[in-house]
C-alpha cells in the first residue's frame, strides 16, 4: 500500500506569506524577541543609569529628542538577564500604559516605501523590502537617521537560524532541524533573488557591500522582533517596545499591544503597551509573546524554550496518495469536510488528538470490504461514520501504520528520552545545547504518547463497536450488546 502519512516538522508559523519550508513550516514575523527587547515609545522623565552603555545612552537620548517618550514614561532601557529589557522606574499596576509610539516612528512597509529605496521595492514581499531596509540603514552608519536604534539591536539571538552546523547537529532527527534548514534555504534563495534584481542594478542607492550574512541579520531581527495581531498591520517593528522580553509565567490569552487612534480628533495612529502584570520599580515589564506557539516555533523564533508541556508539539501529516484507487472519492469526501489531499495534525503533549485526525485517518485507510461506503449514496453520511470505528481491519491498519511512523521516526534521534532527561536534570549548559535538547526530548515524549495511544487502540480492537453492528442496531436487527435478534416468526 502507498505511504499513508509522513511526519514532518512542527513548526507552522505564519510568517509574512506562507511561504512553504517544508511540507507544513511556513515563515511568519511574530512578536518582540527575548534577547534585547526595546520597544520605541513616550519619553520617560529619568535617563538610563551612567554605567548604562553608551549605546543605550544615546538611544535614550534620541527617543526624547524625537519627542518619543514624555515625562511621565514608567519604564526605561535596562541591562537584563536576557540582555537588554524594558525595566519599570516606578511600581506599575496591572494593564496601565506603559509606552505609545506614534506611527510616524514604526518600521513597517509604508517606512520603506517613503524612504530613497522605496521606488526600487516596488514589487518585493513586505518582509524582503523591510529587511532590505533594515539592512542599508545599519550599512549608511552615521548617515542613517535610525543609527540610534540600529546600534542596540543585537548581532544576533538564540533562533535555530544562528546556529553553527555543529549547534544544528544536535537537533538529529527532529522537525526543528528540518524546518530550520527549510528557512535558511528560503532566505538564502530571496537573498539571490534581491541581490540579482536590486543590489546589483542599483549601486547608487547601495554603495557597500551587501552580504547574504547581513541580509540573515535583518532577517532574525524581523522574525524575532516584529509585532504581530495588530489590526491594519502584518509586519512592524516598534522601536523601545521590542525590548520587552518574554515570561513564560503570563498566560492571559489577550495581547498587551494594541493600535488605536492618538486622539479624539486625530488620525494619526500609535501603538500602545500595556503592562500584564502588576511590577515593582527596578523590575522588568514583560509579555507574552504567544500562548499557541509551539517550543519548535519559539526557538525558531526567539531563541527560546518553555518547560510547559503544552508547548511540546509535533506534527503528523496525512495524505491520501494519487496511486490509491479510490483517490477521487476521498479525496471529494475530504473536501466536502473542509480538508483536502493533505491533512496536518499538531499533536501536543498531555492533550488529545486533534479532531478529525482518526476520521481523516480511516478515510485514508478504507478500502477493500470497506470500500462501498466511498459509494455516493454515502456521500452525505460518511464523514459521521468514519467518526466512529469502521471495521477490525481498518482500525488495525492505522494502528499499525500510525506505530511503525512513530517507531522510524524515534529511530532517527542520536539520543534516549532518559539520556537527554539526565543532561537536562545535571544544569549548567550552553543556551543552545538545552534548547535542542529541550526540543529533541519533547518531541520523543509526544512521539512515544501517540505511539502509546494507538498500541492502547490496537489491544482494545476486539472491544469496538463497528459499523456493520451500529448499522444493525439501527435497522432494530441486533440488541443493545450488539447480539443478533431472531427473526419475527423465529422459535
Amino acid at each position: 500500500m502507498a505511504t499513508l502519512f509522513t511526519l514532518i516538522p512542527s513548526s507552522n508559523s505564519t510568517f509574512l506569506n506562507p511561504f512553504k519550508t517544508t511540507q507544513h513550516s511556513k515563515l511568519h514575523f511574530a512578536t518582540p524577541s527575548p534577547t534585547f527587547k526595546n520597544p520605541l515609545s513616550i519619553r520617560c522623565f529619568r535617563p538610563p543609569e551612567t554605567d548604562t552603555p553608551p549605546e543605550i545612552q544615546k538611544f535614550w537620548g534620541w527617543l526624547s529628542d524625537k519627542g518619543i517618550i514624555s515625562p511621565k514614561c514608567p519604564v526605561k532601557p535596562g541591562i537584563v538577564p536576557e540582555g537588554l529589557g524594558l525595566v519599570a522606574q516606578k511600581d506599575i499596576s496591572r494593564n496601565e500604559v506603559v509606552l505609545e509610539v506614534p506611527q510616524k516612528f514604526w518600521i513597517n512597509p509604508d517606512t520603506v516605501a517613503a524612504s530613497e529605496i522605496g521606488s526600487v521595492c516596488n514589487g518585493l514581499k513586505p518582509w524582503v523590502s523591510v529587511a532590505l531596509f533594515l539592512m542599508r540603514e545599519k550599512k549608511l552608519g552615521n548617515s542613517s537617521s535610525w543609527k540610534p536604534y540600529i546600534d542596540i539591536l543585537p548581532d544576533s539571538t538564540n533562533s535555530t537560524i544562528y546556529w553553527s552546523e555543529e549547534e544544528l547537529s544536535e537537533l538529529q532527527g527532529s522537525q526543528l532541524l528540518n524546518t530550520t534548514l527549510g528557512v535558511k534555504e528560503l532566505v538564502a534563495n530571496e537573498f539571490a533573488k534581491l541581490e540579482e534584481e536590486v543590489l546589483v542594478p542599483h549601486k547608487q542607492l547601495f554603495p557597500f557591500d551587501v552580504t547574504q550574512d547581513d541580509f540573515f541579520w535583518a532577517f532574525g531581527m524581523l522574525r524575532s522582533r516584529a509585532f504581530t495581531c495588530l489590526e491594519g498591520q502584518s509586519l512592524v517593528l516598534i522601536p523601545l517596545a521590542d525590548l520587552a522580553n518574554h515570561s513564560p509565567d503570563i498566560t492571559a490569552p489577550k495581547y498587551a499591544w494594541e493600535i488605536r487612534g492618538a486622539g479624539l480628533f486625530s488620525r494619526e495612529l500609535v501603538f500602545s503597551l500595556r503592562n500584564p502584570t502588576p511590577v515593582k520599580a527596578g523590575d522588568q515589564v514583560l509579555i507574552q509573546y504567544d500562548l499557541n506557539k509551539s517550543n519548535a516555533e519559539l526557538a525558531l523564533d526567539y531563541g527560546l524554550t518553555e518547560s510547559r508541556s503544552e508547548r511540546n508539539a509535533y506534527t503528523l501529516t496525512l495524505e491520501i496518495p494519487e496511486s490509491d484507487s479510490f483517490y477521487g472519492d476521498k479525496l471529494d469526501i475530504a473536501e466536502s469536510n473542509g480538508m483536502g489531499e493533505s491533512a496536518y495534525f499538531d499533536i501536543v503533549l498531555e492533550q488529545p488528538l486533534p479532531a478529525n485526525m482518526l476520521p481523516y485517518l480511516r478515510l485514508v485507510a478504507l478500502g477493500g470490504e470497506d470500500a462501498f461506503l466511498l459509494e455516493s449514496i454515502f456521500r452525505n453520511s460518511i464523514w459521521g461514520h468514519l467518526d466512529l470505528p469502521i471495521s477490525p481491519a481498518n482500525e488495525e491498519l492505522i494502528c499499525q501504520v500510525i506505530r511503525d511512523a512513530c517507531t522510524s521516526a524515534l529511530s532517527g534521534y542520536s539520543t534516549t528520552i532518559a539520556e537527554d532527561e539526565k543532561l537536562l536534570a545535571e544544569g549548567d549548559i550552553d543556551p543552545r545545547l538545552e534548547i535542542a535538547i529541550t526540543i529533541r526530548l519533547g518531541e520523543k515524549k509526544v512521539l512515544q504518547q501517540i505511539d502509546e495511544e494507538f498500541k492502547e487502540r490496537e489491544m482494545e480492537l476486539g472491544g469496538y463497536e463497528y459499523y456493520q453492528e451500529r448499522r444493525l442496531k439501527d435497522l432494530g436487527l441486533a440488541g443493545a450488546q450488539g447480539e443478533k435478534l431472531p427473526w419475527i416468526g423465529e422459535v
